[in-house]
């Protein structure tokens, strides 16, 4: 597979930073007029006080600026950031993954140099997945068994889906990022054992995650796509079906309960996701953990809370 290409021009995101959506740091010096000189923020290096707090600056040739706090980038001021060189640097799609994650559509966004730093880094490691899936023979889809492991990973992908898709139909995108970088974690985080239904719930789960991200990184997310051979059987990203949460991998067999004894977390304890409050007691008593810490000592009350914790008191 080829290198993450950077694409050197992105419309969109450079009308973004021209509407007065953006925020940046303001320094000038006062000039013999009593006027304004502004300088980038690029060229000065920040003075701070006591408690981390921008209180002025000096530019490369010693020249003292003050601090006019955060502002509206405009040429006036000085604090623009050239969306092309940006792009250059980065890449569009880290242009806009950044804006787009920073602050709600609606609300003011403060640049900030490390926090772009870490979209690219995010989008690198969305491409290195993507790169070590390219060795992975494809799956067909249906009629696979998936196993814990498996299933549990489609659990936690089709419950990101799920907000992905809401916080779409509400335009919160800062949290659609957010839910792109929780479904890369779980990929990351899964284990496969080598079988046809592990690496069919890792191929779903990707194919999914590309899907959210391509109104956010649409290069990136395309390229993938036709690399890793998704366009044979779902077509072109531009045309394929927005990914649907199937309610089946909802479903838990088990769920997980904190054991807790005399009111102290000592352990977890697994239950069938259907057990009655008699079964959880039953299970409590009888699982290892509460046996190690009971050191023999008759229950005297087992407390259940559904869905969270069962406390054992001695």
């Amino acid at each position: 597979m080829r290198d993450l290409g950077l694409v050197k021009a992105d419309e969109p995101f450079s009308k973004l930073l021209t509407q007065g959506m953006v925020l940046n740091h303001i320094f000038y010096k006062r000039n013999e007029k009593g006027g304004k000189d502004y300088f980038p923020p690029t060229e000065v290096t920040t003075v701070l006080d006591a408690q981390g707090r921008i209180v002025g600056g000096t530019t490369a040739d010693g020249t003292k600026v003050e601090y006019g706090g955060v502002g509206k980038m405009g040429k006036s001021e000085r604090n623009g950031v050239d969306p092309q060189d940006l792009i250059e640097k980065y890449g569009a799609d880290t242009a806009r993954l950044y804006t787009m994650f920073t602050a709600p559509p609606e609300a003011t966004l403060e640049w900030n140099d490390a926090a772009v730093e870490g979209s690219y880094r995010f989008l690198r490691r969305v491409w290195n997945f993507g790169v070590a899936q390219a060795d992975v023979a494809p799956v067909a889809a249906g009629g696979q068994a998936f196993g814990k492991g498996a299933q549990a990973l489609r659990r936690e992908v089709h419950t990101v889906l799920r907000q992905v898709d809401y916080d779409y139909q509400r335009m919160q995108y800062n949290t659609v990022v957010s839910g792109a970088m929780k479904l890369l974690n779980a990929l990351e985080g899964f284990k496969p054992d080598g079988s046809a239904g592990d690496a069919a719930a890792v191929r779903e789960g990707f194919g999914i995650l590309l899907r959210c991200l391509y109104p956010a990184t649409p290069h990136i997310a395309q390229q993938l796509w036709s690399e890793l051979g998704y366009d044979k059987g779902l077509g072109g990203l531009l045309d394929a079906a927005w990914p649907t949460v199937d309610v089946e991998a909802l479903v838990q067999d088990e769920i997980e309960l904190m054991l807790q004894v005399n009111g102290k977390l000592r352990g977890k304890l697994s239950v069938p996701a259907g057990a009655s409050k008699d079964e959880i007691e039953k299970l409590a008593l009888a699982c290892d953990d509460f046996v190690t810490f009971a050191e023999g000592a008759p229950p005297k009350r087992v407390i259940v809370v559904p869905g969270r914790l069962v406390n054992v008191v001695l």
